[in-house]
């Protein structure tokens, strides 16, 4: 499937009066995947035919990414985009699923587990959540290194940075975070820059960085839950990727208990993109326990 058939074949639903794009295809228990930060469900897209043999599978593009709408005057954060999956799959009367998130999606799943967990010690029915598997993304503030386009964008003069972006800019910065031996080509980096760059995308990325922020402020909440579920966890680790890559599994191993890791050596920050094979087989192992 290329990027044209992907938005194409999407559906929409709404949410606080904007549109959000989705994927929803394959049958039976549900698969949640949650993108990162600044792109979209697209990032599935070579995972796509394995997991929808195996599951029913829900990719939406958070409000402010991708095929969504991307309002500049929105209190984007975390809390919100958490409630947005609920509220999709509340839509769906989807009442139990399993998660697979990387990057910004890694918070926002461990916000939607706080929220499990939650709601099970108030005993308040709602989304059961029987799996969750990280892919590389900030699980721990202390162990996220931004790259330098992040701290210019939480800057006092972010607003100004999106202004200054070119593709070629753009281009740099995403080969940075890949492997040495499994750089996007530039078909790939098209396709980026065209979901980043779509309904003027570029001019929030000021305002989608403040989950850096809230990371710290919800440290407590979001790394607790990681220590205290007894859901099944698994973090797939591109072990060379300079943000978030084998520092943070260390700590991983160090902070959640009885830590179920899959490190993949060479691999940059977006695993699912660069080795998709080594991931699927490390994700289908997981689903079989």
């Amino acid at each position: 499937m290329n990027l044209s058939s992907w938005q194409e074949t999407g559906k929409v639903f709404q949410y606080q009066n904007y549109q959000i794009f989705y994927q929803d295809s394959g049958q039976g228990d549900v698969l949640v995947c949650v993108h990162g930060f600044p792109t979209s469900s697209w990032d599935w897209h070579y995972l796509w035919p394995n997991i929808t043999a195996k599951f029913r599978v829900i990719a939406p593009d958070m409000i402010g990414f991708g095929f969504s709408d991307k309002p500049y005057n929105y209190n984007y954060s975390i809390i919100d985009q958490a409630i947005l999956h609920e509220n999709l799959l509340q839509s769906l009367k989807i009442n139990s699923i399993r998660i697979l998130a990387h990057d910004y999606g890694d918070t926002v799943a461990q916000e939607l587990l706080a929220r499990y967990e939650d709601r099970k010690k108030q005993k308040i029915s709602g989304i059961e959540i029987k799996s969750v598997c990280f892919l590389n993304g900030g699980l721990f503030p202390e162990t996220h290194r931004p790259r330098l386009v992040q701290k210019l964008l939480i800057s006092p003069i972010g607003f100004l940075i999106p202004y200054l972006m070119s593709q070629k800019k753009f281009n740099q910065t995403f080969r940075d975070i890949f492997g040495k031996d499994t750089q996007p080509s530039d078909k790939e980096l098209n396709e980026f820059w065209q979901i980043v760059t779509s309904k003027n995308g570029l001019k929030i990325s000021h305002k989608l960085i403040c989950y850096m922020t809230e990371r710290k402020q919800y440290r407590d909440r979001w790394v607790g839950v990681l220590q205290e579920t007894k859901v099944p966890i698994r973090l797939i680790n591109g072990g060379a990727d300079p943000v978030s890559g084998a520092h943070m599994v260390e700590r991983f191993k160090q902070l959640v208990p009885n830590p179920d890791v899959v490190l993949l050596p060479i691999i940059g920050h977006y695993p699912q993109v660069e080795d998709p094979k080594n991931v699927w087989e490390s994700l289908e192992s997981f689903w079989q326990k």
